[in-house]
C-alpha cells in the first residue's frame, strides 16, 4: 500500500513553468491569441475585452515609443558608448560658436540599460498576454461568459489584491535597485574615471582590465595590495563588530534582568540613551574626545597612563599622546570599542525579548538537575538565542561589512595613512570596502574601480549570506 502511494506521488504531473505554459497556450491558441503576442490589444478585441484592449495597447504603445525615440538611438551606440566629443564649432548661419551635437557616454549607458529592461519587460508581458487570452478563449469555447472590465478590477481589489499591493513596490525595486545595479556592473567594465568624464570626455569599454588591476595586475598598480589589506580589515571588523555586540548585549540583558539587580528600569533607560541620540552626533563628539589633543588624552596623561604605555612599549617614545584614531593598530582597536558602546544597547533589547520567551519550566528543570548558571547559559540560553537570532546575526554581519557611518565619521579628516602603497590607491588602513568605494567616487572620481569594489562587496555579502543561511536551515535548535 505504501509502495503504491509512493508510486502515485512519483507519477503525479508537475505544474508547468512559465515558459512551458506560454508555449502550450501559444501553440493551442486561436488566431487572436497568437496575434496578441505581437499586438496585445488584438487578442482582447477578438475575445470581446475592449477596455482591456485599450489599456494594454496604451502600455505597449508607450513602451514602443520610448524604444523608438530613446532606446534604439542609444542602443545603436552601446557598443562604443559614443564617438563624438563635445566641442565648439562655428555655425555659418548664425556666425557664432555653438556646441556640436555630441555624445554622452553615461547617458548612452543609462538609456541602454533602461531599454534592455523595457525590452525584457515587453517580452515577459507579451507572454502573459498570450496566456491571458488563451484563458479567455477557453472560457468562450466552453460557452461561458467572460468577466467585463469592472469585474476584472474587482478581482484585483479582492482575490488578487496582493498583486495590486505589490505593483508599486516592484516598480520601485526595478527603478531604484535593479537599474542602478546594472549600471554599476556595466561601469566596472569601462574606463570611467576623472580623465574620462562626460560630457567633456567619453569613456568606453575596457573588458576585464579593471578586475585585472584590482587583483594585482599592472607594473605600477597597488590596487591588489590595497584590496587585500582593506578586505582583511573589513572581515575582521565585521566579525568583531557583530559578535562583541551580540554577546555584550546578552550579558547586559542578563545583568539587568537578574533578580538581584537594583533599579533595572533605570539601567535599561540609561543604556538606551545611545539609541535615542542620532549616531552621527554621537560619533562626531566621540571623535573629538579621542583626538590627539582631546579630553580623553588629557585624562590619560594626568592619570599616568600615557607614561605607563611608554614604559611597556605600546607607545612610541616620541608621542606625548595616545594615537587613538591616528595610528592603524590603535585606531582599529578604538573603533571596535566605540562600536561596542554604540551597538550593545540595541542588542540588549533584542536579547531581553528572546530571554523572556525561554520556557520557565526548562530553566527550572535544569536548576533541579543541579546545573549551575554557566551550564544553563551554554546549554539552554545560548542555543536558544542562536536559534532565534541566527538570521539576525547574518544580517548584522552584512550590515557591518557596509557600516559606513562608524568608520567614516570617526576617522574622516583625522586618520592619514603613512603607507604609500595604500595612498597610491586612495585607500587607508582603517578603510572598509564601502568607505574606500565612497572615497574613490566622491574625492577622486574613479568610478570604474569603485564599481569593481561595489561588485566585490556584493560577492562577499552574497557568499556569506548563502553559506550561513544554508547552515541555519539545516541546524535545528536543540537543548541538552
Amino acid at each position: 500500500m505504501a509502495k503504491s502511494a509512493a508510486a502515485a506521488l512519483h507519477t503525479e504531473p508537475k505544474e508547468p513553468n512559465f515558459l512551458q505554459k506560454f508555449g502550450h497556450d501559444f501553440v493551442h491558441g486561436d488566431i487572436f491569441t497568437k496575434l496578441s503576442f505581437f499586438v496585445w490589444g488584438l487578442g482582447y478585441i477578438g475575445h470581446g475585452q475592449l477596455m482591456k484592449a485599450l489599456l494594454v495597447t496604451f502600455v505597449q504603445g508607450f513602451a514602443l515609443y520610448f524604444l523608438a525615440f530613446f532606446g534604439v538611438p542609444n542602443l545603436a551606440k552601446f557598443g562604443t558608448l559614443g564617438t563624438v566629443k563635445m566641442e565648439m564649432v562655428f555655425d555659418v548661419a548664425t556666425m557664432k560658436n555653438v556646441v556640436n551635437d555630441y555624445d554622452n557616454s553615461f547617458e548612452i549607458l543609462l538609456m541602454s540599460m533602461i531599454s534592455f529592461i523595457v525590452i525584457a519587460a515587453l517580452i515577459a508581458a507579451a507572454m502573459m498576454v498570450v496566456s491571458s487570452n488563451y484563458q479567455l478563449q477557453k472560457i468562450r469555447e466552453a460557452g461561458k461568459k467572460t468577466n467585463n472590465f469592472v469585474q476584472d478590477i474587482n478581482v484585483y481589489l479582492n482575490e488578487k489584491f496582493y498583486v495590486t499591493l505589490l505593483t508599486l513596490p516592484v516598480l520601485g525595486v526595478v527603478v531604484f535597485t535593479i537599474v542602478p545595479l546594472f549600471i554599476l556592473i556595466a561601469v566596472a567594465f569601462t574606463n570611467y574615471d576623472q580623465q574620462h568624464m562626460p560630457p567633456n570626455e567619453l569613456f568606453t569599454w575596457v573588458g576585464l582590465n579593471n578586475f585585472f588591476t584590482l587583483f594585482g595586475g599592472g607594473m605600477t598598480s597597488t590596487f591588489g595590495y590595497s584590496f587585500a589589506k582593506v578586505l582583511t580589515w573589513t572581515l575582521v571588523w565585521a566579525f568583531f563588530a557583530t559578535f562583541t555586540n551580540f554577546f555584550g548585549g546578552i550579558l547586559m540583558a542578563m545583568f539587568i534582568n537578574d533578580k538581584k539587580t537594583k533599579f533595572p528600569k533605570f539601567w535599561r533607560t540609561l543604556f538606551m540613551v545611545t539609541i535615542a541620540v542620532p549616531q552621527f552626533v554621537t560619533l562626531l563628539l566621540v571623535r573629538n574626545f579621542f583626538s590627539n589633543n582631546g579630553i580623553f588624552n588629557t585624562m590619560m596623561a594626568n592619570a599616568g597612563v600615557t607614561d605607563f604605555l611608554h614604559n611597556i612599549g605600546l607607545l612610541d617614545k616620541g608621542l606625548s599622546y595616545i594615537p587613538f584614531l591616528t595610528q592603524p593598530g590603535w585606531a582599529m582597536f578604538t573603533i571596535i570599542m566605540i562600536n561596542i558602546w554604540i551597538g550593545v544597547p540595541y542588542q540588549m533589547l533584542i536579547a531581553t525579548g528572546v530571554l523572556m520567551n525561554i520556557p520557565a519550566d526548562m530553566i527550572e528543570a535544569a536548576r533541579i538537575d543541579g546545573a549551575n548558571p554557566v551550564q544553563m547559559f551554554f546549554r539552554i540560553k545560548l542555543p536558544y538565542l542562536l536559534s532565534v537570532q541566527g538570521p539576525s546575526l547574518v544580517t548584522d554581519f552584512v550590515k557591518n561589512v557596509n557600516n559606513f557611518n562608524v568608520i567614516y565619521l570617526l576617522t574622516q579628516d583625522v586618520f592619514v595613512t603613512q603607507n604609500q602603497a595604500l595612498a597610491q590607491s586612495n585607500a587607508k588602513e582603517i578603510d572598509l570596502l564601502v568607505t574606500w568605494l565612497f572615497r574613490l567616487t566622491q574625492d577622486y572620481y574613479n568610478y570604474k574601480m569603485a564599481a569593481v569594489l561595489g561588485i566585490m562587496v556584493f560577492i562577499v555579502c552574497a557568499v556569506f549570506t548563502i553559506v550561513c543561511f544554508h547552515f541555519i536551515n539545516k541546524k535545528e535548535a536543540t537543548f541538552s
